[in-house]
C-alpha cells in the first residue's frame, strides 16, 4: 500500500470546511505525516488514521499553517499511552519551539522523540527504512522551506525460479539470492546472482512541494514522479500577488508538472478567499490533464 491521504488543503486561514496543510503518506505498515497544521489531530480522528502506525513527521517550514498542530498531536499521543519511538524532521528552530512548550507545561513524553534538524538548502536522503526512502530539497519561499520526495522501493531482487533450479540451487538459498548474493555450488562453480535474478522493480515515488514561488529549479526533483503535490494558492489572474507572497498559481503548477513529465498532479494550499475549487481544475487541466484537487479525506494511490 502506497497512498496519500489529504487531511488539510487550505492555506494560512482555515475555513469551516477546509483545514491547514497536512497529509498522511501510507507506506505499507508505516505512516508519515507531511506538515501538521492546526487541527490535524482532529482530522486523524475524523478519517480514522491509526496513530500507532505513525513513524515520521516532516515539517516543511515554520509558517503556522504548517506546524501549529504539532504540539497538540504529540501531547495527545503521549496521553494515549504511546510507547513507540517517533522522529520529527524540520527547521532547527522547531526543536526550540517544541522544547519551550514542553518546559512551560511541565510535560515529559513517555515515548522516545527524536528531532532531526534540516539545514537551510539541504538536499538528499534523510530516511532509509525497510523499503522506504525519503529525501528533502529546498523550495523558494519567504523563509527556509523544504519539499519531500517519498519513494517506496522493493529492495529484494526478483527470483527466476526456473533458472535457479537449472543451476541446482536449493530453495533454502532463494532468500539470499533475492538479497543479491551469489551461490557457490559444491563442485566449486560460482553462480552469479544476475544469472538467476532480475533487478528489483522500479519503485513508486511521491513528491510533496510545500510553499514555493514558481521555480523551474524544482523540475529535477519532480521529474518522472508517479504523483506530485504542488501548491496552487491562487488562480492565475493573481499571478503578481502570488509572486509577491512567494506562492504559485494554477497555470504555473500545471506547467511545472508538464515540464517534469510527472504522471499525476495534486493541487492544494488554496487561499481562503475561494469557496469554489473547481475553477482551479479549469485552469490546470488544459495544461496538465491528469490533475486532481487534493480533497480532504480522499486517499490518492501512488
Amino acid at each position: 500500500m502506497f497512498g496519500v491521504t489529504i487531511l488539510g488543503n487550505n492555506s494560512a486561514i482555515p475555513t469551516l470546511d477546509r483545514h491547514p496543510t497536512a497529509q498522511i503518506v501510507t507506506c505499507n505498515d508505516q505512516l508519515l505525516l507531511l506538515d501538521c497544521g492546526e487541527g490535524t489531530q482532529l482530522q486523524f480522528a475524523k478519517y480514522k488514521i491509526r496513530r500507532s502506525k505513525l513513524r515520521y513527521i516532516f515539517i516543511s517550514h515554520l509558517h503556522g499553517d504548517h506546524y501549529f498542530g504539532l504540539i497538540g498531536l504529540l501531547n495527545t499521543l503521549n496521553l494515549m499511552g504511546r510507547t513507540e519511538p517517533l522522529t520529527v524532521f524540520g527547521p532547527p528552530e522547531l526543536q526550540q519551539i517544541m522544547q519551550i512548550q514542553l518546559d512551560v507545561s511541565g510535560t515529559a513524553f513517555r515515548f522516545e522523540l527524536t528531532f532531526v534538524a534540516l539545514e537551510t538548502g539541504q538536499t538528499g536522503i534523510i530516511v532509509e527504512d525497510k523499503d522506504l526512502t525519503v529525501s528533502c530539497f529546498p523550495t523558494e519561499h519567504r523563509i527556509p522551506c523544504f519539499g519531500f520526495s517519498v519513494q517506496l522501493q522493493k529492495k529484494k531482487r526478483k527470483l527466476l525460479p526456473d533458472q535457479a533450479k537449472a543451476y541446482e540451487i536449493p530453495a533454502a538459498f532463494y532468500g539470499k539470492l533475492q538479497d543479491g548474493e551469489d551461490y557457490l555450488r559444491k563442485d566449486g562453480t560460482l553462480v552469479k546472482n544476475d544469472w538467476v535474478t532480475l533487478p528489483p522493480e522500479q519503485g513508486k515515488r511521491y513528491v510533496y512541494c510545500a510553499d514555493t514561488i514558481y521555480d523551474v529549479n524544482l523540475i529535477p526533483h519532480l521529474r518522472g514522479a508517479d504523483l506530485i503535490y504542488h501548491e496552487t494558492t491562487y488562480l492565475h489572474v493573481l499571478e503578481t500577488q502570488a509572486a509577491e507572497r512567494f506562492h504559485t498559481t494554477t497555470v504555473q503548477a500545471a506547467t511545472l508538472a508538464a515540464a517534469a513529465n510527472v504522471k499525476r498532479l495534486l493541487i492544494g494550499h488554496f487561499s481562503s478567499k475561494y469557496t469554489e475549487l473547481n475553477f482551479f481544475l479549469d485552469e490546470t487541466r488544459p495544461i496538465f490533464p491528469n490533475t486532481d484537487i487534493a480533497e480532504e479525506g480522499v486517499t490518492f494511490l501512488v
